[in-house]
């Protein structure tokens, strides 16, 4: 099966999430990546080994990949390097601001001498303002951009359980260079593209920080909906948390007809519409609360269904692992094939299936001969 991106030549020298997210992408979509590590290898190899002594993180990023180990430090790895980059058609990279200028290689330079190639480094500030040579992570990011205050219960800021700066960091470096490509199939010219964490992050916080800036600041509420009620989780009888949403007062009404078997409550003023009910929280799920806890789940659960009632049960990553809706694919690695889940997206009509992930420094050898003789 030729996949969209077949043919081309992506060159990524990365580490950790934001940029490998990139490459990966690119690599599902068809394209040849060749990922270029250190000798001790991308330091996301070592976040963990819980996959048969394999890093989580690294399985997650790297399949469909080509491993070669560079230092470019070295006359024969720049030779190398260059080589690489002559028949490349996208090239990422995500190190420390300034480093890969330091090494001889200005991002400016680059697309000059080479105009067909796209581009794309990925930092935690982007290139101007006072913290441009700062180092930047996920959490940092996180707690920087005001994410952490908005997630969590009402006694502290959280991280979200996941990389999500490094995730939004690494789509949108994706997204950006599929339109680049469509750009340069038109003009026949590569694109500079500068990816800023801190600039992604901001992005998602838009209507926090428009709430804020107009006088009403977000507060935190962990698993409940600071302007919609009832939006939140119940306890049932049988202790299982279930996280109900409604949406507007049409379904509060089918909430109190068909589920609570109490229609006077949609009529009554301190809960007939949503403004109402959330001046009147307490009082609002308090009589929310009292039905499920007077009930099974899976009682709860058949009678919130049949009123299509939007719902959810809390589920843990034990709930996930079962979960009917999991889709998985075979992934085959130095340690043997893991399953892991497939991307969201999914074109009809096509098979999913994924390049292994490499080795460090398995295709160093080959790719040498290739593209040096």
């Amino acid at each position: 099966m030729v996949k969209p991106l077949d043919g081309l030549l992506v060159v990524s020298l990365e580490q950790a999430v934001a940029a490998p997210m990139t490459s990966r992408r690119l690599a599902d979509a068809g394209a040849r990546v060749i990922k270029l590590e250190r000798p001790e290898g991308d330091f996301a190899r070592g976040y963990d080994a819980v996959v048969n002594g394999l890093s989580s993180y690294f399985v997650w990023l790297n399949r469909g990949k080509e491993s070669v180990v560079v230092d470019l430090s070295r006359a024969e790895d720049r030779a190398l390097f260059e080589a690489l980059l002559a028949r490349a058609d996208v090239f990422i990279q995500n190190l420390k601001p300034g480093s890969l200028a330091r090494l001889g290689y200005p991002v400016e330079e680059l697309t000059q001498k080479y105009e067909r190639l796209i581009v794309c480094s990925i930092s935690g500030y982007g290139d101007t303002g006072p913290y441009a040579e700062r180092k930047a992570y996920d959490l940092l990011i996180q707690a920087e951009s005001g994410l952490a205050s908005v997630t969590g219960g009402p006694e502290a800021p959280a991280r979200v359980g996941v990389s999500v700066v490094d995730i939004a960091a690494g789509l949108n470096a994706y997204e950006a260079i599929l339109e680049a490509l469509i750009a340069r199939g038109r003009t026949g010219k590569g694109a500079d593209i500068r990816v800023s964490m801190f600039d992604c992050m901001a992005e998602w916080m838009t209507v926090p920080l428009l709430q804020g800036e107009n006088g009403f600041p977000p507060k935190r509420a962990g698993l409940a909906h600071v302007s919609i009620s009832p939006y939140g989780v119940f306890q049932t009888a049988d202790n299982v948390p279930i996280l109900i949403s409604i949406q507007s007062d049409r379904e509060w009404r089918t909430l109190c007809r068909e589920v609570l078997e109490q229609p006077e409550l949609a009529t009554d003023p301190r809960f007939a519409t949503n403004v109402a009910r959330v001046k009147n929280r307490p009082e609002t799920d308090g009589i929310v609360a009292k039905w499920f806890a007077e009930r099974h789940h899976q009682a709860a659960i058949e009678r919130l269904a049949k009123a299509e009632i939007a719902f959810a049960r809390v589920n843990d990553v034990a709930g996930l692992s079962v979960h009917p809706h999991l889709h998985r694919v075979a992934v085959n690695t130095e340690k043997g094939p893991v399953e892991v889940p497939v991307p969201g997206a999914h074109v009809l009509g096509t098979s999913v299936a994924f390049g292994p992930v490499p080795a460090l420094g398995a295709h160093t050898e080959a790719v040498r001969r290739e593209f040096l003789g």
